[in-house]
């Protein structure tokens, strides 16, 4: 399909704009542009309440956000972890998108504030993802979440977090996720695949970006090849939560994370894959200018909502 003419209009005035791509700039200067961009983002939703924390983690304390939606506890609770190529965005960034999922699906919603690269390289990022979602089971009742059912969730790098998150429970028997929600996910170390050849530019997200972003991420260029880093390249897929997986027609993602959700359907998990048409990477999170992403925001709240009955 051709772009989405909503997409075209924003994809116009951010290049007025004349900003440089994020890989010419320092992690730092790349987490400023980020987080003053964050506010365009829709609405700030009232939730019931939201409460701050820190919990302890394999590399220090790791701030979390709760947010509680109106309803009588326990509630189910959504694991979040924010998008940003594990080296930008924050609680702060993804904080009008999880207000939203707690209210459209009636769960709580933890948002995870893990270690950024490249001062913290793979992998920091998926161990604090791992020993946050460990203590919300753990402590469930101190937030009014009911353990039974819990599921993680992130967009881009932090749909990426949530499949490895789902990998390290099933390899470790830690702990049982009724779900994993992975909205354009990175899922493999490979930039060569047909979605990044011809969405290498123009797009948002282009692909000398993500080649950064893996940069930064990676001690090695092979660490890129495991698993937690990489889930399309685990072995087995056998085991793991029923999944939702979205992408976008107009991202240099959408193959990897349409083919992990093949793999996924043939491992016996269920699982939907949507794609949405006309759309760029990020398209999720800019509901106040997008009708598709209001569309993929209810997609996940009935995802949710089925999944958390069954729970």
């Amino acid at each position: 399909m051709p772009i989405d003419p909503q997409v075209r209009l924003f994809l116009e005035a951010a290049k007025a704009l004349g900003e440089p791509p994020l890989h010419a700039l320092t992690p730092e200067e790349a987490r400023r542009v980020n987080a003053a961009h964050a506010g365009g983002r829709g609405p700030v939703e009232p939730v019931a309440q939201t409460h701050d924390r820190t919990v302890a983690g394999p590399g220090g304390p790791i701030p979390l956000r709760v947010y509680v939606p109106e309803g009588d506890a326990p509630l189910p609770v959504l694991v979040y972890f924010h998008g940003g190529g594990w080296v930008i965005g924050s609680i702060a960034t993804h904080d009008v998108t999880c207000r939203q999922i707690a209210n459209a699906a009636g769960c709580l919603v933890v948002s995870v504030d893990y270690r950024l690269a490249p001062e913290h390289k793979y992998p920091a990022a998926v161990d604090d993802a791992y020993a946050a979602t460990a203590w919300v089971f753990e402590h469930a009742a101190s937030i009014g979440a009911d353990p039974r059912r819990v599921a993680v969730g992130g967009d881009s790098s932090g749909g990426n977090l949530a499949a490895a998150v789902s990998l390290m429970a099933r390899d470790r028997g830690s702990f049982r996720l009724a779900f994993q929600l992975l909205v354009y996910p990175i899922v493999d170390y490979d930039l060569n695949t047909p979605s990044y050849r011809e969405n290498a530019d123009g797009y948002l997200l282009t692909r000398d970006t993500m080649r950064w972003f893996w940069e930064c991420y990676l001690e090695r260029e092979e660490d890129g090849r495991h698993p937690y880093a990489s889930p399309l390249r685990a072995e087995d897929l056998r085991g793991l939560p029923p999944a939702l997986v979205i992408t976008a027609e107009y991202d240099p993602l959408r193959d990897e994370g349409e083919a992990y959700a093949v793999r996924l359907r043939r491992a016996g998990v269920p699982v939907t894959q949507t794609r949405y048409d006309g759309m760029i990477h990020a398209f999720f999170r800019r509901r106040a200018l997008f009708d598709k992403a209001k569309a993929a925001m209810q997609e996940v709240a009935d995802a949710l909502g089925r999944a958390f009955a069954l729970g």
